[in-house]
């Protein structure tokens, strides 16, 4: 959920100051919308034993790393090239939806890693 009100928000933002309009874009641009999708698939996943009388072989910690891993592919590419642009677009101040769903990102990532740790139930 984390993931998805960081790509709601402004990931970057110019202007706003001495008469010049603010001009911003959020997660839904470029290879943001990767990040959106993972946090989207990611529910999915959650949520698919619950849809299901017995438990689902896809709800394991490969599928979850595998999200993990295309969100955080698309949140680099995506910051490395607002960062081409301009460095100082992307500071937590002027792009918070880029940070929020770095966290995200990070949370995900250790739920992944506390799935792997934890033996299967057979």
């Amino acid at each position: 959920m984390i993931i998805v009100v960081g790509c709601l928000l402004p990931w970057w933002q110019v202007g706003g100051g001495d008469g010049l309009p603010l001009i911003s874009q959020n997660g839904f641009v470029g290879s943001g919308i990767l990040v959106f999708f993972v946090a989207l698939a990611t529910i999915a996943l959650f949520t698919l034993p619950y849809a299901t009388d017995r438990p689902v072989g896809i709800d394991r910690a490969l599928s979850y790393g595998a999200l993990a891993v295309v969100g955080w592919i698309g949140l680099a590419i995506r910051v490395v090239e607002l960062a081409a642009v301009n460095i100082q677009a992307i500071l937590p101040t002027r792009g918070p939806g880029a940070w929020l769903a770095a966290l995200g990102l990070i949370l995900l990532s250790r739920a992944v890693y506390d799935i792997a740790r934890e033996p299967s139930i057979r």
